[in-house]
């Protein structure tokens, strides 16, 4: 019997009655498996003895007798205060809210004591304890093992919940069978599904505690692996062993490199050799392009648009924002026209007979490429053959959008790109069943744009270095995390500096504010005016992270630097750093910031590897926020962590799509064993394309 297949109802366990039931459903908990997956989120080591006097390495565990008693305080804030002697040192127990244990703890007898205890007034302390006294010979069960640590709810005890599951394991464990192949269990040295069960919820010993948790988090992995795999395998097509090609540039794409007056960087291709070999294959193309801001990935889309295009197909490339789809469509006319291909640019607020006319000219196949935003893939938009289909700034757009604009084609080529390096643990699963490229380096000539961290306190400092920029002939941008002075009335916004700065700090250049509340129009005009450098010093909010390529931009100045994402700090020190003169970022941060706040920006001073900040803004931010995928409820695993368990979760995809390649009916619904795993890992299938 496997775990899934136990849907008895919780009342089948003794001393599950109605109340237990209802405070269990809270939790999400309604039937014996739902209980035996409700895993512990820490141990208590009671095993060993700690002795008081090592109570500033280790939670104290020890045999102690206590020697007096005393009440401190007066009224309802009268205390008990317990004093307590093991061999090593003495200690006190604070009893807040406690007052019935000074009939409890008698003075001269002899208890078991376990506590996290601190010193404080002269004396090592704890107000956080669980006693037992000696001679009743454990019968609490509190000691002497390890003890796991549930999540609870209102209306249910630790000990309720323990009592309750370790009466399920009793009644049910014996019989599961394992939900792994039996292969992997011995080759990664795994528990058998029932042994896991036992040894997660009341192991015997650290050693077997963890050798538990590493059993189940790798049976979570593997099952979401093979998710991952077979969507892979739909797309391929199983046992296809890839392209015959050898990615080289088609005469096209040549003419392109010969254009350009600088060479492409090994990275660049590298990526669009890749590219190559999968739009020659039999199966539609499914790959995520990855590269640092400033990489180059805009132009790798470009040399494969103009393979599909080659081929007698249309292209289209979709932008999170007018102001980057503008961009890109600026740039295709320059880079691309010469070459005779025809480009077309396409957004909500192009008017109605521009469009009528362009939505004609792109069913009849007189446009090769489209450059835009949602409206590429509008209802009565049509296109006459698209193959290829670009999606920038891929996080920004949801699943569905995506899938929108991919029907639009008969199975066309897909590239998502992305300019938030996407570290290697969340790219298995969040993007596991693409192919990925990395751009690495950057073009020759660029050099790291030097960070700095600066007090809100210190900002005088700062803007006399950029008006020295400035005055040398170069441009600065100012960002700021609100647009106008809202509740959080301690911080700046970008309405009222864009005036200061216009009338105190820089009165004798010309500043401009841009922001997402205002017109397409006016936000094209003054993008317009800072790119021809008739405006020196740009006012914005995060509007500015994508889409915005000005060599001559030497300073970016971000203000309460600790509002924003590692990632998204990033993008926006991105935007300088894009031509050779030397460029710099200020990271200017509250007065008040913590120690632990300080520390996140120096991830940003540190370092200016994309990957490495994405590694930390996974650590700290989560899986979810980075990817897009919050709002799916997608990685709520059980017990699994992609970032932690990473080397597990490498070895259950080599485990996983080995399977698979042998046979691909793995899982199909008569192999299916673990509902709840499956359950959870469900909308990933909404997450990749």
């Amino acid at each position: 019997m496997f775990l899934h297949e136990i849907n008895a109802g919780l009342d089948q366990i003794k001393g599950a009655g109605p109340v237990t039931c209802a405070a269990l459903s809270r939790l999400g908990i309604t039937t014996v498996k739902d209980l035996l997956r409700h895993y512990p989120r820490d141990w208590e080591d009671r095993s060993h003895e700690v002795p008081l006097s090592d109570f500033a390495h280790a939670t104290v565990c020890t045999v102690a007798k206590v020697i007096a008693h005393d009440w401190v305080g007066f009224g309802a804030m009268r205390t008990l205060k317990v004093y307590i002697e093991d061999e090593s040192s003495r200690g006190v127990l604070v009893c807040f809210n406690r007052p019935f244990l000074e009939k409890v703890l008698l003075v001269g007898k002899v208890y078991r004591v376990w506590g996290r205890f601190f010193y404080k007034y002269g004396d090592i302390q704890s107000t956080n304890f669980d006693i037992e006294e000696l001679s009743d010979g454990g019968d609490k069960g509190l000691f002497g093992k390890i003890l796991p640590i549930y999540r609870l709810s209102a209306g249910i005890a630790m000990a309720t919940i323990r009592r309750l599951i370790k009466r399920a394991l009793e009644r049910y464990a014996d019989s599961i069978e394992d939900e792994v192949p039996v292969d992997s269990i011995d080759r990664h040295d795994l528990f058998h599904k029932a042994q896991a069960l036992k040894a997660i919820h009341f192991p015997s010993s650290v050693q077997e505690q963890q050798k538990a948790q590493k059993t189940l988090i790798y049976e979570e992995l593997f099952y979401l692996e093979i998710m991952v795999g077979r969507r892979a395998l739909e797309r391929r097509g199983a046992g296809y062993a890839g392209s015959l090609t050898d990615g080289t540039l088609s005469p096209l794409q040549n003419r392109l490199k010969l254009r350009l007056p600088f060479e492409l960087t090994p990275g660049q291709i590298s990526a669009i050799t890749e590219i190559n070999r999968d739009m020659d294959a039999p199966y539609p193309m499914a790959r995520l392009l990855q590269g640092d801001v400033g990489s180059g990935k805009t132009l790798v889309a470009f040399l494969a648009a103009l393979k599909a295009i080659e081929q007698g197909g249309q292209a289209a490339l979709l932008a999170p924002t007018e102001l980057l789809a503008r961009q890109h469509a600026e740039n295709a006319a320059l880079l691309l026209e010469p070459l005779g291909v025809r480009p077309a640019f396409l957004t909500g607020s192009v008017k109605s007979k521009g469009r009528a006319q362009l939505l004609e000219q792109l069913a009849a196949g007189s446009v090769d490429i489209v450059i835009g935003t949602h409206a590429l893939f509008s209802r009565d938009l049509v296109y006459r053959d698209l193959r290829m289909v670009v999606v920038d700034e891929q996080h920004r757009f949801g699943v569905l959008q995506r899938q929108s604009i991919v029907d639009k084609g008969n199975n066309p080529d897909l590239l998502m790109m992305s300019a938030t390096p996407i570290p290697r643990t969340l790219a298995f699963t969040v993007f596991g069943d693409l192919d990925v490229s990395v751009i690495k380096g950057l073009p020759a000539g660029r050099k790291p744009v030097i960070t700095h961290l600066a007090r809100q306190s210190n900002e005088a400092k700062v803007y006399d270095f950029v008006a020295a920029e400035l005055a040398a002939g170069r441009q600065a941008y100012f960002v700021y995390p609100l647009i106008e002075d809202g509740e959080e009335s301690d911080l700046k916004d970008a309405v009222s500096m864009a005036r200061r700065l216009d009338e105190e700090v820089f009165a004798q250049y010309s500043t401009a504010l841009i922001h997402s509340k205002l017109d397409e129009e006016r936000k094209r005009l003054t993008m317009e005016a800072f790119l021809r450098g008739d405006v020196r010093v740009l006012v914005a909010t995060s509007v500015v992270e994508v889409g915005v390529d000005l060599a001559n931009a030497s300073c970016m100045v971000i203000e309460h630097a600790e509002r924003f994402g590692l990632s998204a700090l990033h993008q926006l020190r991105g935007r300088v750093g894009r031509g050779s003169a030397q460029s710099y970022c200020f990271l200017m941060y509250s007065d008040s910031l913590t120690e632990e706040g300080k520390a996140r920006l120096k991830v940003m001073l540190e370092n200016n590897d994309g990957f490495v900040i994405a590694e930390e803004d996974l650590k700290l931010r989560g899986p979810g926020q980075i990817a897009g995928t919050e709002q799916s409820g997608y990685l709520k695993l059980s017990i699994a962590d992609p970032v932690r368990d990473s080397v597990l979760l490498e070895q259950a995809r080599a485990d996983a799509f080995a399977i698979l390649e042998s046979d691909p009916g793995f899982l199909q619904p008569e192999y299916r064993c673990i509902d709840q795993v499956l359950r959870r890992v469900k909308p990933f299938q909404e997450v990749a394309l």
